[in-house]
């Protein structure tokens, strides 16, 4: 199989799942628990029918947005996602080089594998920083200031994350950094060497957001303290709200799912929430994320930018959450497939595929711009 056999979303997860050792795609294709909700966050679209208009003289098709600020030429942008270089040995590079062609936004985690800096010297194109809160708020603040610093346009605090999900497949294959595997596991990387070759013939793995705050050279037990050690779980709204202050510009919260939750947001003066379950990586059993996004428009849309995520796979996943109200859609997984399958070239057909399919979808649909789709576009069984 190669990439040009690639045509959609579980083409792109069958490559990964050929070229890459266990342990690291079932680190991606893994959820919490019994991954209900992972299952339920697409099949939550399926409810949904699109309901086209015909003859409406669709010549051409612009689907660009404006979210937070940004101006992007298509409504879905890469999510922040951790350890990319794990995945591929060009990381966060491949991802912000391939989003900067098609002029869309790109995420960087705290957990990043590139830094911020020199993400932002190479692209131009809007960048969000995957923030996570500390227990140090002068560590806070430090980072905040280096994000402000390189250019970073808007700031997307994590709230879902405050401790670990489940996630089960991880245990049993014994994934951690550095690798710390099953027998199993250890089988896995064996029959799979290439990935080996080239983690081991590149630079260094690294976690830059971090190297000047946190010592990793203990590796997996680094990462592990770093989380239970310096994330706060005693986060409140008012910790949130003096960061929206101190940042002073675009400022998102991702991991909201409750309609009290995104009116507290406004309140605050956040600029942004993201409707977002993570992917089914967090708490299983919770809502999709997309049944939730009716109500969260209808009661905060008209005060504050509604995105969603967990869940794309297609363009009319994407045409529906728009329609529903959402100014942009985050995917993940849907670029980390084709990442690890081939890296910038893997990213850019993905993206190339997902905008092929919205302006086809859009035409069918009878629609010019995004501006055009709303409910009457929808029927629910």
């Amino acid at each position: 199989m190669r990439l040009s056999d690639c045509h959609n979303f579980q083409d792109f997860r069958k490559l990964a799942k050929r070229r890459l050792p266990g342990p690291i795609f079932n680190y991606i294709d893994g959820a919490a628990d019994d991954e209900v909700t992972y299952r339920r966050n697409t099949e939550s679209f399926e409810r949904c029918d699109l309901v086209p208009n015909i003859l409406r003289g669709v010549a051409d098709v612009d689907m660009s947005v404006t979210v937070m600020g940004q101006k992007l030429a298509m409504p879905i942008y890469c999510s922040p996602t951790a350890l990319q270089r794990l995945f591929h040995h060009d990381g966060e590079r491949a991802v912000a080089a391939a989003a900067a062609k098609f002029g869309t936004m790109f995420g960087v985690s705290s957990l990043g594998t590139v830094s911020l800096e020199e993400l932002r010297r190479k692209h131009d194109n809007p960048q969000c920083y995957q923030f996570y809160f500390h227990r140090d708020r002068g560590l806070n603040r430090a980072m905040m200031e280096r994000a402000k610093e390189a250019g970073v346009q808007v700031m997307m605090l994590t709230v879902d994350s405050i401790t670990g999900g489940n996630r089960e497949r991880d245990l049993r294959t014994g994934f951690s950094i550095p690798f710390r595997l099953t027998l199993g596991g250890m089988l896995q990387f064996a029959i799979k060497p290439l990935w080996g070759i080239n983690y081991v013939t590149h630079e260094k793995f690294a976690l830059p957001q971090l190297d000047e705050h946190v010592d990793m050279s203990g590796g997996a037990m680094s990462i592990g303290r770093y989380f239970t050690e310096m994330l706060d779980p005693s986060m409140t709204w008012d910790d949130v709200a003096k960061m929206v202050e101190l940042w002073d510009g675009q400022f998102c919260l991702k991991g909201v799912m409750s309609v009290e939750d995104a009116k507290r947001a406004v309140e605050i003066g956040c600029t942004g929430i993201v409707i977002s379950n993570h992917g089914g990586r967090q708490l299983d059993g919770s809502r999709s994320s997309f049944d939730q996004l009716g109500a969260i428009v209808d009661a905060v849309g008209d005060r504050i930018d509604v995105i969603m995520d967990s869940g794309i796979q297609r363009g009319t996943h994407v045409l529906k959450a728009l329609s529903m109200g959402a100014k942009a859609v985050g995917g993940g997984r849907f670029y980390l497939y084709p990442l690890a399958a081939a890296g910038q070239a893997g990213v850019e057909r993905a993206l190339t595929l997902m905008r092929t399919e919205i302006e086809r979808d859009m035409r069918l649909m009878g629609v010019s711009s995004v501006a055009e789709l709303s409910r009457k576009n929808l029927a629910f069984r």
